[in-house]
């Protein structure tokens, strides 16, 4: 269970499924870690090792206290933006943009990317987001943002040398040059960039000159990789970063999409890490198939553990994959209060709120489940299928009653409601499934069933809603689903939260 582990003897994609979009990835020995956004969620900036390019498993977030990540500004799908993370001196180093209001470049270091992080070094004269760090052969360190400008840096100080000066902005025309990243490679110092927005024209774009600084001439196939225009099932290719395999042959990861249902295909899960083979030809490279199934990679695969299905709550700490909204005070979250059981504490009176108390995880598989037994005796909370403070559907229950309510931009209604007995401990549910046939050019993607799981294992389903409007083609913003509970009044206890993959 997640960090979704591939099978035996196959390359299956994406590798880190759900809102894990921006990857940055680098290789220390035979250990490689990667970094993606995390925008309005605390804490910041997920981290993953691997052994084998294919198999991740979460270690820590980079920003995890108070003092790192200041969100209470951040708007949904703002906050933190495409981490750059590398390794040099024998220190990791990861740069991102903080874009709530006063935020801005910071540069965070570790020695073990597991943690502890150090505190950030504001960077204020570095413009703009999507932050790349590369040292050259004499040491200077140089900075790229998108644009494609660049200036000379010292991540220790956060200083700047000079002025920011542009590079190479991808192919004529195109928006939204991004996401830049250099390498010396051979004889060349590579420039990769995405180009074509973050939507159905993403691509990436590359081109080499001799020195960081360039001048740059672009490869003469640009963009390398996009699927614009195409019915390939992996959509908004881009944002990506190169790196070695252990058999010394070339890869990328990069981010993509999985649309689902009729026309104009709607994707729930966010922006996911995929994997992608690369090979040089004539000094350039290209390329291979985003395939989300293709035979093993030319080395030993790694997996590492799984993580068990169902979270009990036992340890005085969550687990990395839990996120909440923007804070996480230790007064509205506890595992201690009552030992075995998540204790939250409201705050916002509803998920309409930016402060509700939330503890959810990323939705990571199409189809899915989500179950958790909850104790409202003394408020108001349950269990809820996020996109942002406009669009989502959850299941509630107090002392008296438990309900479905649906939010869906301007509008937001009770759409069921069943009183509860005596008891006020119930197991709340959550399926995601493919919708039902027939299908034609306006069916969405999935449908969401948020009911109760009787005693004796029995699935009651209250309310099936569309779920097409917790998209992003809906919703709008950069995110994706996240599932998880939350308190809307008083003090509501979660003795355990199960998420597991259901059959397609």
């Amino acid at each position: 269970m997640p960090p979704l582990h591939q099978p035996d003897g196959r390359l299956a994609n994406p590798v880190i499924p759900g809102l894990h979009p921006d990857p940055s990835v680098c290789r220390v020995g035979g250990d490689y870690y990667l970094a993606c956004s995390s925008f309005e969620y605390f804490p910041g900036v997920p981290l993953f090792h691997s052994r084998d390019l294919v198999h991740w498993t979460q270690i820590g977030n980079a920003l995890d206290r108070p003092e790192q990540l200041r969100l209470s500004d951040a708007w949904s799908s703002g906050g933190i933006y495409a981490p750059t993370l590398r390794h040099h001196d024998g220190r990791f180093w990861l740069i991102v943009t903080n874009c709530s209001k006063g935020g801005g470049n910071l540069i965070v270091t570790a020695t073990d990317p597991a943690g502890p992080w150090s505190d950030p070094v504001w960077a204020p004269e570095v413009p703009g987001i999507d932050p790349d760090l590369v040292w050259d052969e004499d040491g200077t360190c140089w900075c790229t943002v998108a644009g494609i400008l660049q200036v000379r840096f010292d991540p220790s100080t956060g200083q700047t040398y000079g002025t920011p000066h542009r590079l190479w902005s991808g192919g004529p025309g195109a928006k939204a040059p991004e996401a830049p990243h250099l390498y010396r490679i051979g004889d060349y110092w590579y420039l990769l960039i995405a180009e074509g927005g973050t939507e159905r024209g993403h691509g990436v774009s590359i081109a080499r000159g001799p020195a960081p600084t360039g001048p740059f001439e672009p490869c003469p196939t640009n963009p390398i990789l996009t699927h614009r225009g195409t019915d390939h099932p992996v959509q908004n290719t881009g944002h990506a970063d190169l790196v070695q395999a252990p058999d010394g042959s070339w890869w990328m990861v990069l981010l993509g999409v999985r649309p689902g249902g009729g026309t104009p295909g709607w994707h729930v899960l966010g922006r996911e890490t995929f994997l992608a083979p690369v090979t040089w030809v004539d000094g350039w490279p290209v390329v291979g198939e985003v395939s989300l199934e293709a035979p093993a990679p030319g080395w030993p695969l790694l997996p590492g553990p799984a993580e068990e299905r169902r979270d009990d709550f036992d340890v005085h700490e969550l687990r990395p994959s839990w996120i909440s909204l923007r804070d996480r005070p230790a007064e509205h979250y506890s595992t201690k209060e009552r030992p075995g059981w998540l204790t939250l504490r409201a705050r916002g009176g509803s998920l309409d709120e930016p402060d509700v108390v939330f503890a959810g995880r990323r939705q990571q598989h199409l189809s899915c489940q989500a179950r958790t037994l909850v104790d409202a005796a003394a408020g108001r909370g349950g269990l809820a299928v996020r996109l942002d403070e406009q669009h989502h559907y959850e299941i509630e229950a107090s002392a008296r009653e438990v309900r479905v309510i649906a939010r869906v931009g301007s509008l937001s209604t009770v759409v069921a409601s069943q009183p509860l007995s005596t008891d006020p401990v119930v197991v709340l549910c959550v399926r995601v499934t493919e919708p039902p046939a027939p299908h034609d050019a306006r069916t969405g993607p999935d449908v969401v069933s948020l009911g109760v799981e009787e005693p004796d294992g029995t699935f009651t389903a209250l309310a099936t809603l569309d779920g097409r409007y917790l998209s992003t083609e809906v919703a709008g913003g950069f995110t994706g689903r996240v599932i998880g509970m939350y308190a809307a009044e008083g003090t509501v206890h979660f003795d355990w939260f199960d998420y597991e993959p259901l059959a397609p």
